[in-house]
Order: structure tokens, then C-alpha cells, then sequence
């Protein structure tokens, strides 16, 4: 007789070792997970309406660099390496000079070249490029790259150092080109777009970017332009323009020469340097007023060279002294600080103090600013000069002379160097009459030993400074080699002697 009970217990008894089994192998095979996947909202925080703005502006940004990207161009800069002096003084080298042949190594190898290069931007259907003096300068091959991976050999047209402005040119037809806004329009704030392409050697890495910013400030008058050319011992560094726009968008090393763009995707400026401590990008770039770099262009492309115009002074900025002493009614324009022998401005009548405010009806707010318009102009032309003197406005016309730029560097052409060019000081005498330095060259011998501007000169050698005569021929009894002792007395500091040996 069959137990009921037992039937029961025996079915349960399967059931559960049943149930145990099936549990196990869905566990094995990941079925009984008890995490359940999360729900993601992919709805907007915010509603269309409230952003709308900063949508249409980053499509506007994305409008813009379409349109702008196709005509920037990769510059790459092939630079002979300097001969070694082995390699000058090898047997070959007269040989080398004679059928301009790369220097060799004593074991007849060729140095390597020097690569580098930056950006730049096609200005013309026929393949003008502007790009920086400093991206081409020194070059003995140059390839463009388009964003289109075409390349071409490139040739320079002309460059100008003093405003770090250069055009070279690629032969084809029918290029992308960008078009010109102008930087006189440009404020405080608007937005801009730089753009650049820094790869080399024919990679994509880090080819053709484009970083946004605004506007930061105008008119900065930085002197990397004339450090650079009076470290290289140029005369041409006199003739230098700094009057920088100032941009927070990104410019890194490989982006100068490229464009700086309004966002009408038009040109007012070439990205051209950065104020850094580590040579990368710390919220300070800067780029050449667009006014400035086409007049520079129009020149290069018609005569291959820059033919600067010259109001013939010296100028510096007007601080809040200046204008209570002059009567002005703002501390604001370009102060006269000396007036050149024969030039245009002697001849109109300028003075030392005259503060010029316009030019051709131009407010002229910095003599930075002065700058840039007088050499946006032609050597010949006649200009209306305003300006302050004893306190009242007065204008005059001033016919524009031309600087000596071309001949600037020659300074073999007349005579060996002084004593003070070779100390690398500018001196000159106060309103009392006193010799004081005025300007001491950057990594000069009269630099390195600690020597700066605004000091009075008190003697030379132990013999009394009297005015600039003196100073004049006492420096010129020296020669290459000799040792000068300075006195010299700096504002709020005791006398102290310094010497230095003069370069050979």
C-alpha cells in the first residue's frame, strides 16, 4: 500500500533538488543577477530656448573655421646647419663658398639641416602666402602643405623684420584665399578665432587647429621685435613697430604666421608671439594689426622690399607728469623726444615736447599707435600732424621722408663700430645737461656686467663727466680689448663703479 505522505514528501524532495540544479546553472551562465541595468536620461537639463544663444554661436565658431581652415597652410622651413669650425677651416670650404655648396665635414658628410616652420594663410587665387619674417627668415627650402595634403615648393617675396611680417609664394591658380577685415575696427572683447598648423614632416599630428578667445587688449607695445633685431646687431632695430594685439585665444609654437580672424571669418591680425615662461601658451598671444601687415605686403609684392615712411622724431608715451606739465587734457598721444636733423618734422616746424593726438584725423592715443599710422602711409606723402604745445592745439603739414632700412645692416660701410656700439650703450644727455645712459642693448658686454638705463654717467676711467663732449671723447680713446670704468649714479642709490672690457 502506497504511503500518500510519503509520495508527497519524495515529489517536493525532486522538485526542490530540481529547482537548486536549475538555479545553479543559470547562475553559471549569468542569468539570475539580481542589478537591474540603470535607466540614463538623455533629455536636456536645459531647454532649447535658454542655450539658444550659445548654440548660434558655436555653430557660428564651426561656420568659421570651415571657411577659414581651407586656405591656412603649413610652412616647413628647411635651415643649412651652421658650419662648425672645422668645418670652415676645411680645404674644401673656398670651393663650397665659391659654387654655394652646403658645408661639409671633415669626413665629407653633409650636416644634417635644420626643420622647422609654422603657419601661414594664401591671400591671393596665384598663391601669395603671409606668414611672419621670423617662420622664413634664415631659409633654404621652403614646402607648403594645404589642408587638401597638396604640397609645393614655396619662394620668399620679401620680408620685413621690423614688423615680423614676411610673404613667400606658391605657383599654382585658383587657391583658396581668406579675405582682409581691417584691425582699426576692432574693440575690446570681441571675439576672435586663431588659426593655425603646426605639424611638420608631413603628419597629421596637431595639424590645422583652431581655439577661440577674445579680444584682450590693443595696442601693446612689447619690444620683442626690437630686442630680437639688436641682438642680432641690426640698425634696422630703431626702425622696429610694436603695437600688438592681444588675444586670449590659444597660439603655441608652429601657430605664428597664421590668421587671427573677426567672426566674419576675415582676417585683422598674424598671430605672431607669446608671452610665456615655459615657451608654450600662458594666456598672453599676440598678433600684427591686419592695417599694418597688408601695407607691408603691398610693398613687399611691389618692389621686394619695405620702403618704410619717416616723420623724422623721437617719440615716447605721455604719462599723467606730462600732461599737467604740458597743459594737456589728457595723458594720452605721442611725445616728442627729439627731433631728426633734415627730416619732414623739422621742416613743418615741430618741437621737443609737442605732443602729437592726430594724424590725418586719426586720434594718435600712443606712440605706438603713431607708429603704425605714419607707416601705413608712402615716403613722399604729406600728412596733417595735430598736436599740444604750451597747452594749445595746433596743426602743421609734414611731407614723410624714408627710413634707411635697406641699408640699415651695413655697418661695415661706414667704419669700424665705437666704443659704446660695442659695449652695446646708448648715451646721451638729460635736460640738466648730463650724460646718462639711455639704452643698453640686450646681452651686451655692457648688459652682462650690470649695467642699465637712466643711469648718470659721473666719470670715465676716473676722469670727470662733464656733458656729452666729454663722455664722447673719452669713450673715443679706446679700442678692442680695453677695459672702461663707469662711474655711474642711479636714482636713490649711492655711486658705484663698473667695468667692462670692450668686445673685439
Amino acid at each position: 500500500m502506497v504511503d500518500p505522505l510519503n509520495t508527497k514528501l519524495r515529489v517536493i524532495l525532486i522538485a526542490a533538488l530540481g529547482a537548486t540544479a536549475g538555479f545553479a546553472g543559470a547562475g553559471a551562465l549569468g542569468w539570475t543577477s539580481l542589478t537591474a541595468m540603470p535607466v540614463f536620461n538623455e533629455q536636456p537639463q536645459v531647454s532649447a530656448e535658454l542655450v539658444q544663444p550659445a548654440v548660434d554661436l558655436s555653430n557660428a565658431f564651426i561656420n568659421i573655421a570651415e571657411a577659414v581652415t581651407p586656405a591656412v597652410v603649413r610652412i616647413e622651413v628647411e635651415r643649412r646647419a651652421p658650419a662648425t669650425r672645422g668645418q670652415r677651416d676645411s680645404p674644401g670650404s673656398e670651393l663650397e663658398r665659391w659654387f654655394n655648396l652646403p658645408p661639409q665635414d671633415p669626413r665629407g658628410q653633409q650636416p644634417a639641416p635644420q626643420i622647422g616652420g609654422g603657419s601661414g594663410f594664401i591671400v591671393s587665387e596665384d598663391g601669395y602666402i603671409l606668414t611672419n619674417d621670423h617662420v622664413v627668415s634664415g631659409s633654404s627650402r621652403l614646402t607648403v602643405t594645404l589642408p587638401d595634403r597638396r604640397q609645393y615648393e614655396a619662394t620668399v617675396v620679401g620680408t620685413d623684420p621690423t614688423t615680423d611680417v614676411a610673404v613667400i609664394r606658391i605657383q599654382d591658380r585658383n587657391l583658396p584665399t581668406l579675405s582682409f577685415g581691417s584691425s582699426e575696427d576692432i574693440r575690446v572683447g570681441e571675439w576672435v578665432l586663431a588659426v593655425g598648423n603646426p605639424g611638420f614632416g608631413g603628419g597629421s599630428s596637431l595639424d590645422y587647429t583652431v581655439t577661440a578667445g577674445i579680444i584682450s587688449a590693443l595696442g601693446r607695445p612689447l619690444p620683442l621685435i626690437q630686442e630680437e633685431l639688436q641682438r642680432q646687431g641690426s640698425e634696422a632695430a630703431q626702425f622696429a613697430i610694436a603695437d600688438f594685439i592681444q588675444t586670449d585665444a590659444v597660439i603655441n609654437p608652429g601657430n605664428s604666421g597664421g590668421p587671427l580672424v573677426n567672426v566674419r571669418g576675415q582676417v585683422i591680425g598674424i598671430n605672431s608671439a607669446i608671452a610665456s615662461r615655459t615657451g608654450f601658451y600662458q594666456g598672453y598671444g599676440f598678433a600684427v594689426p591686419m592695417d599694418l601687415a597688408r601695407r607691408v605686403m603691398e610693398d613687399l609684392i611691389e618692389y621686394g622690399q619695405v620702403r618704410r615712411p619717416l616723420l623724422g622724431v623721437q617719440m615716447g608715451p605721455v604719462d599723467l607728469e606730462d600732461a599737467e606739465y604740458l597743459g594737456l587734457p589728457r595723458a594720452s598721444g605721442a611725445l616728442i623726444g627729439a627731433i631728426t636733423e633734415g627730416s619732414g618734422a623739422e621742416a613743418a616746424g615741430l618741437q621737443v615736447d609737442d605732443v602729437i593726438v592726430a594724424i590725418d584725423g586719426e586720434p594718435v592715443d600712443r606712440s605706438s599707435q603713431l607708429q603704425t599710422r605714419v607707416a601705413q602711409k608712402r615716403p613722399g606723402d604729406r600728412v596733417q600732424v595735430r598736436f599740444y604745445r604750451d597747452g594749445r592745439i595746433q596743426e602743421t603739414t609734414v611731407r614723410l621722408g624714408e627710413a634707411p632700412l635697406q641699408g640699415a645692416p651695413e655697418r661695415a660701410a661706414r667704419g669700424e663700430p665705437s666704443a659704446d656700439e660695442r659695449l652695446g650703450i646708448q648715451i646721451g644727455a638729460n635736460d640738466q645737461g648730463e650724460v646718462v645712459i639711455q639704452g643698453v642693448a640686450p646681452g651686451s658686454a655692457a648688459a652682462r656686467r650690470g649695467i642699465q638705463p637712466t643711469g648718470k654717467i659721473l666719470a670715465i676711467n676716473g676722469e670727470t663727466v662733464g656733458n656729452l663732449q666729454d663722455a664722447r671723447r673719452l669713450m673715443g680713446e679706446f679700442q678692442a680689448g680695453d677695459v672702461v670704468s663707469f662711474r655711474v649714479e642711479y636714482p636713490g642709490i649711492p655711486p658705484r663703479s663698473i667695468r667692462v672690457r670692450i668686445p673685439g
